[in-house]
Formats: C-alpha cells, structure tokens, sequence
C-alpha cells in the first residue's frame, strides 16, 4: 500500500523542507513550538534521561531540538531523502526508516517504549489510507505505562 506522503508530489522534501523552516526561524516565527510543548508535558514529569519517539520524523527538526534539551530520542520515517537530512544534521542519532505501520522497535527482543511518542504536524495525513488506526495502534504500543501519544499541532 503506498503512503500518502509517496503518492504527493507538492510537498517539500529533505532540503527544501529544511529550508522552508530556517526561512521562517529568519522571519522570527517560533519553529520549535512542538518542542516546547512535548518538554513542558514530559519533562518535569520524567526528571533527567526522558526519551521521545519522533514518528514521522521527517529531517528530524523536533527529534534533535528535544535531544539538545535533554532528551533520548529516536527518529522513524519512512522517506529516505528526508532521513538523509536528519542524519547530516545530527549523525549519531538514532533514524530508523520504517512504516509506522509496521513499526517494531525491539531491544533485546522486547518491545521498546518512550515515555512520549510524538507526531507533529500533518505526519497522520500522510499515512497510508486506511492505516490511521493501526498506526496509533502500533505507536501506542511504543509508550511506556503513563507515557504519552502526542499527535498534530496545527
């Protein structure tokens, strides 16, 4: 089944979608909104060493401003482009491409869990149509007990 995000054509990708933020960062618009916001819910919750599941990462814009404040972060997207500007920015993090569908990150056999799981922006228009319920489904699965499932910001 092909995501909506492989099928759309008029969307910015890896470098033109980083550039699209720095233009508005230059403009003085806030670009780390998603940030603020998962730190403030998570943070003062989970003290020192709380971890995020970037899903749908994209070039990994939220994944590495939550790792400079602290957090353990992994990024998981399924657009190799957007990936390779993720790693260019931030080459020892962890960037996973995958399908949220199918996504099943295991550490020593077992499922891993974050203590929140994030999807910002437009991330759930873009799966695979029909897929919306598994893909919370599976992401839900990646939360530890009294973590967070945090989708959309617009």
């Amino acid at each position: 089944m092909t995501s909506r995000w492989s099928a759309s054509g008029d969307v910015p990708r890896g470098a033109d979608y980083d550039a699209r933020f720095e233009r508005l960062a230059a403009s003085g618009a806030d670009v780390h909104g998603e940030a603020d916001f998962v730190e403030r819910l998570v943070a003062a919750e989970r003290g020192a060493g709380w971890s995020v599941l970037d899903a749908g990462c994209g070039t990994g814009r939220v994944a590495v401003e939550l790792a400079r404040r602290g957090a353990a972060t992994a990024g998981v997207d399924l657009d190799p482009g957007m990936l390779d500007a993720a790693r260019r920015k931030a080459p020892d993090a962890e960037w996973v491409d995958a399908d949220l569908v199918n996504l099943d990150l295991r550490v020593d056999g077992a499922r891993r869990r974050f203590d929140v799981v994030v999807m910002a922006g437009n991330v759930m228009i873009f799966v695979s149509p029909g897929t919306e319920a598994a893909v919370v489904a599976r992401l839900a699965d990646h939360v530890v007990a009294g973590g967070r499932l945090v989708a959309g910001f617009q």
